[in-house]
């Protein structure tokens, strides 16, 4: 399931494009536009931000932007565990990659120093994951819905906002002088959130199935 992801994403590579000008073009006029003014704070605040407005556009379309004679042919395909881990990984490694992209050019824009880029890339990694299995949930439920903009929104919001800050709290360990042990509790909450997510994709997501 994981390579039919990839396989489709490389047939319709004008998304993945269309995600990186996106992402490039929101990280220059940040730059552009807070130039000398960006100090370590304001830059982690708006890098995550730019994340998650990154895994709104790329995760929600996981089921939302499926038809249903496409839903129907891909339940066919394998079981339903096997469908929805497919597609939070898939969705995990896409916005790995966008966040690192991201980081890069953000970076060098704005001439910011990390301290230790290790636990920043750690972070990149967690967030993703994290952002993903929820949306990758929410998309699967807000599917089966007629406003399904709003319901993603509703029923994405309370999650979101925690990882988002858990992210920034734990970004601050990477980009200042800060002693990590202190920030250890933000790295296992965003991972046990991201397991807690995985585990009830799997329970809820056959129940949507069978719908």
């Amino acid at each position: 399931m994981l390579l039919k992801e990839l396989q489709l994403e490389w047939k319709q590579k004008y998304a993945f494009n269309g995600l990186l000008l996106y992402v490039v073009s929101m990280v220059v006029v940040i730059s552009l536009a807070f130039v000398d003014q960006l100090n370590p704070l304001s830059w982690n605040i708006l890098y995550w931000l730019i994340m998650l407005f990154v895994a709104i556009n790329a995760v929600a379309k996981s089921f939302m932007s499926e038809s249903p004679g496409q839903l129907l042919y891909l339940y066919s395909l394998a079981r339903p565990a096997a469908v929805i881990l497919a597609k939070i990984v898939y969705n995990s490694l896409l916005l790995m990659l966008v966040g690192f992209l991201a980081w890069l050019v953000y970076a060098g824009l704005s001439e910011t120093e990390m301290a230790r880029p290790a636990l920043f890339a750690l972070l990149i990694c967690l967030g993703s994951f994290a952002f993903s299995a929820n949306l990758t949930l929410v998309s699967a439920i807000a599917a089966r819905a007629e406003n399904k903009t709003t319901l993603l929104a509703v029923l994405s919001f309370p999650l979101i906002v925690p990882i988002l800050l858990t992210l920034i709290k734990a970004s601050r360990f990477a980009i200042e002088e800060l002693d990590v042990a202190l920030g250890a509790d933000n790295l296992r909450l965003l991972a046990g959130i991201s397991v807690v997510l995985t585990l009830v994709s799997l329970i809820l997501f056959p129940l949507i199935w069978r719908e």
